[in-house]
């Protein structure tokens, strides 16, 4: 009798187990098929906006290569495993560049350091008082602003900012997100506003003390969302490139800071590093630095706002709160060959 129960309970868990098992393996190919599609398109240099979108969430995407990973070794399929770590280990590949750091072989970082802060602070509305107070505690001596309207302006000016950085180079919108700012601890020379952005470029040379020259290079590229943009972001990408590669050749030390609308996963963006110039998260091994959107409830998701520097060494980068903006900021710490500073 209890025989005869047992043998429609053992086919029932028996169609349970092969069931769960089949879940599993479509999940588990889910998950390889999206990560692949984030190393896809961490590799593809396609201006197309969903490749463009792909390249954005890649390291989310990647993550599916880990949960294929834990579900084929559950279900015990060896196949998927090795295809899941095959996939998992080339996206590895793709964001071990951010942890482990590039500062082996390049400039000497003995020189003394310049600390550099880059903000977004969302058409003006970033507390005043809180990029003042991250400038006083942490010694900043660059501050480039993204979003900057004249308001702001004042509002900076009020706080005590030009107390703390007396030189300036700015060219604010009266309102929106076209304005740029670079304030200095050192005299600016050189002022340069690069025609032909949709958000206001600057450069400018920092005079410090020692020996070396040193330029600074504030932009906002057009963001590649909605569609119609992506062309026009893909096209001053590579238009920064190409001040990028002017301003090195009248400057030993160039340091960029941006809100790039682009992260390390756009090839893109990282068509602007190479031949001496080192995105400064990477060099420093910061790995991925969140910064938009910082007015959520839950934390941001996209490292956006980056620091390109050539001829120099990021040594420490990290992000900062900037209430009121929904970009966090960056700062890093650049250890500059000849720079007679603190």
């Amino acid at each position: 009798m209890s025989t005869a129960v047992e043998a429609p309970v053992s086919r029932r868990r028996g169609r349970i187990a092969r069931g769960t098992r089949w879940v599993a393996l479509a999940l588990g190919w889910l998950g390889v098929a999206a990560a692949a599609v984030g190393v896809a398109a961490h590799g593809i240099r396609f201006t197309s906006p969903l490749v463009v979108v792909a390249a954005s969430a890649a390291p989310y995407l990647m993550c599916g290569a880990v949960v294929a990973l834990i579900l084929f070794l559950a279900a015990r399929y060896r196949t998927g495993l090795a295809v899941a770590a095959l996939v998992a280990g080339l996206a590895a590949w793709t964001q071990a560049p951010l942890y482990l750091g590039t500062r082996a072989g390049g400039p000497d970082a003995s020189g003394g350091e310049l600390t550099v802060l880059q903000a977004n602070i969302e058409f003006g509305k970033g507390d005043p008082d809180a990029v003042v107070a991250q400038v006083r505690s942490r010694g900043v001596d660059l501050l480039t602003v993204d979003e900057l309207t004249v308001p702001a302006v004042d509002a900076l000016t009020a706080a005590g900012l030009d107390d703390l950085l007396p030189h300036r180079y700015v060219r604010p919108a009266a309102t929106g997100a076209d304005g740029t700012g670079i304030w200095s601890r050192h005299p600016l020379t050189d002022r340069v506003q690069h025609p032909g952005f949709a958000m206001a470029a600057l450069s400018a040379r920092v005079e410090v003390p020692g020996d070396r020259t040193v330029t600074v290079f504030a932009a906002h590229p057009l963001p590649p969302w909605p569609p119609q943009q992506t062309p026009i972001w893909a096209d001053e990408l590579a238009r920064l490139h190409d001040i990028l590669d002017r301003l090195r050749s009248g400057s030993e030390t160039v340091v960029m800071a941006a809100d790039f609308n682009a992260t390390w996963d756009h090839p893109q963006f990282r068509a602007l590093l190479g031949d001496g110039v080192r995105d400064a998260a990477e060099q420093a091994g910061a790995g991925i630095l969140r910064t938009y959107p910082a007015d959520r409830t839950w934390p941001p998701v996209l490292s956006i706002d980056r620091l390109l520097v050539s001829g120099a060494t990021a040594t420490g980068v990290d992000v900062v709160d900037l209430p009121g903006s929904d970009h966090r900021g960056v700062v890093a710490r650049i250890a500059v060959p000849g720079y007679a500073g603190a």
